[in-house]
């Protein structure tokens, strides 16, 4: 069924668990997360990144996300990953998103509450969820031309003020996680992450959860994290199957590929304690 993030973030953050947010990118992708999130009679946050615009048409991938989340008995919610652009974010509400995020993590604060004050007045009115991001999370990964390459760390008082400003629904925030592959160990700081769930009234969010550890990704959760973005473990699981396997036509490598894409979701379910 498709929801808002809101109901199922709030009921995550007061019971001390995660729901996994994983980008789809085509059909394959968003049907078999949806499958598993059925499967586990789970809740799931079906993310589509405005830098995947150059992979899937937004009207496509709207129309998608919507088709196996309203076919799905356990709660899913259509979320707009690092929306940048104010007319995407505006599109993405009209065509049935039920959640999204405004990320200007890359401005000062003055205009990082401009920019999301603007899009929670948008959103607000349509039924529509808002995440904003304060800090950023940048990236190890070489020649990554949709990231900064290095972290900037959430403040607590200025995430506050963010909050108070903007009435923003949940807040991403940026505590050692990194996107895409880690080159060395991840450094989670839990203490700050205990600052910002003990500031803020709001469920937090953690960007970069692929390769962060799972036994960091549990502390995570348990500390304040109800949401956790992932992508690349998907994809890189999917690729090593292929090779590994050898499929002998298309449709073989398909199926290889989601099958280990689902396997890698049920593994996070158990880690962020969302599913058994």
């Amino acid at each position: 069924m498709l929801v808002t993030t809101k109901d199922m973030l709030a009921k995550a953050r007061a019971g001390g668990y995660a729901i996994p947010s994983p980008d789809f990118v085509d059909s394959h992708s968003a049907r078999a997360f949806c499958a598993v999130a059925e499967e586990l009679h789970a809740p799931l946050i079906l993310s589509f990144a405005e830098v995947h615009l150059e992979h899937l048409a937004l009207d496509e991938a709207a129309e998608l996300g919507r088709f196996y989340a309203e076919r799905t008995d356990a709660p899913v919610a259509l979320h707009l990953d690092h929306g940048v652009s104010f007319a995407v974010i505006e599109e993405a509400v009209a065509r049935g998103f039920t959640s999204v995020m405004i990320d200007a993590s890359k401005e000062d604060l003055p205009e990082n509450i401009r920019r999301t004050r603007e899009v929670v007045e948008l959103a607000h009115a349509h039924g529509v969820a808002v995440e904003a991001e304060i800090g950023h999370v940048g990236t190890e990964e070489e020649g990554n031309d949709h990231a900064l390459s290095e972290n900037v760390y959430t403040e607590v008082a200025a995430a506050r003020e963010l909050v108070q400003a903007t009435g923003v629904d949940s807040l991403a925030v940026s505590i050692g996680t990194k996107h895409g592959a880690y080159k060395g160990e991840p450094h989670i700081n839990f203490e700050r992450l205990a600052e910002l769930k003990a500031a803020l009234d709001v469920p937090l969010v953690l960007h970069g959860g692929s390769g962060s550890g799972d036994e960091n990704l549990a502390r995570c959760a348990q500390g304040g994290v109800a949401k956790v973005n992932l992508y690349t473990d998907f994809i890189v699981a999917a690729r090593d199957a292929v090779y590994e396997q050898r499929p002998d036509h298309w449709v073989k490598m398909l199926e290889a590929g989601d099958d280990a894409m689902r396997d890698v979701l049920r593994r996070y379910y158990r880690v962020l304690r969302c599913a058994g």
